[in-house]
């Protein structure tokens, strides 16, 4: 899954590349990890206190019952183009790398909602001895992924999936999966059914293997320009396209990812500015960036 780039009247407009903002060392100016929430201005507290009417509970039951349309949408629009390819995710997430307990150990990692492959073709790349499987929401973005010339079954496997409501075992073996990749998709999930995604992923995961998850923070500037009639609950919002977006908490975040069964390991939020140079304007973007483990050990260990 994705960010859509429809903007909304009177917005600050964002590029692809800052709406999804790659990943970064801390030492890179702009960039700092931290344990508390970004603290707001007086004016951004009159503007998120200003939301108090959500969207109607029909139009709510509406996006729910067609967010695999409006997914499908958003990529017929956008094709492959959207979004750079992510080879900030070694970089950052050092842990794809660390996690092996011998050199030529092969890695098998599970990219959930990989969208049209800008994560998984990097790494297939950067390292020849992973295999990764692959699904995403729309039937659409797996299909790019299967056209990508370097899309390779000996490697790759992709799939549709509802992380909600599919059952990951019937495409992967179930505790088969060293690393987990949640890279701003379970923002696009409806709050009250992640719990169940995170179950999900759970089952193929190893006992010791682990979830990187990286999403939108808690008060990020994209969740600061939704105007009227765009929120559908607590740091939940709808976008022009129909796609929806959360912004967590590091304490919801935690909370979740424990009810589900998993331990936290890191659990910071990413904060950075990104300059839009055509309008002469600076923003702040709010990531949480996060580690979880499955409890036990791995087979191997």
């Amino acid at each position: 899954m994705a960010l859509s780039n429809e903007s909304f009247p009177g917005d600050i407009k964002l590029s692809s590349s800052q709406e999804e903002e790659e990943g970064s060392k801390d030492e890179i100016p702009g960039q700092t990890k931290t344990s508390t929430a970004r603290v707001l201005s007086q004016e951004e507290l009159d503007r998120l206190g200003g939301e108090r009417a959500l969207v109607s509970g029909f139009k709510q039951m509406k996006l729910e019952k067609e967010a695999q349309k409006n997914w499908d949408l958003f990529y017929k629009r956008n094709t492959t183009n959207f979004f750079k390819d992510r080879h900030w995710t070694t970089r950052e997430f050092e842990d794809l790398k660390a996690c092996r307990e011998f050199e030529s150990q092969r890695l098998v990692l599970l990219e959930a909602g990989c969208g049209v492959g800008n994560c998984i073709f990097p790494l297939l790349e950067d390292d020849l001895n992973i295999f990764v499987y692959a699904c995403d929401f729309s039937p659409r973005a797996v299909e790019f992924v299967k056209q990508n010339p370097l899309y390779c079954p000996e490697r790759c496997c992709a799939f549709q999936c509802d992380l909600t409501q599919d059952d990951l075992t019937a495409n992967v073996p179930e505790g088969s999966v060293d690393v987990v990749t949640l890279i701003f998709v379970l923002s696009a999930v409806h709050p009250d059914k992640m719990k169940l995604a995170l179950q999900n992923i759970s089952r193929v995961l190893k006992p010791g293997g682990i979830v990187l998850f990286r999403d939108y923070g808690l008060y990020d500037h994209a969740m600061l320009r939704f105007k009227a009639g765009s929120k559908l609950g607590e740091n939940f919002y709808v976008r022009q396209d129909g796609t929806r977006s959360y912004f967590f908490s590091k304490e919801f975040l935690a909370e979740l990812f424990e009810e589900a069964g998993f331990q936290c390991v890191t659990n910071d939020y990413v904060l950075r500015e990104t300059v839009n140079k055509k309008e002469g304007l600076c923003v702040p973007r709010v990531f949480l960036q996060s580690k979880f483990t499955k409890p036990g050990q791995s087979e191997s260990s």
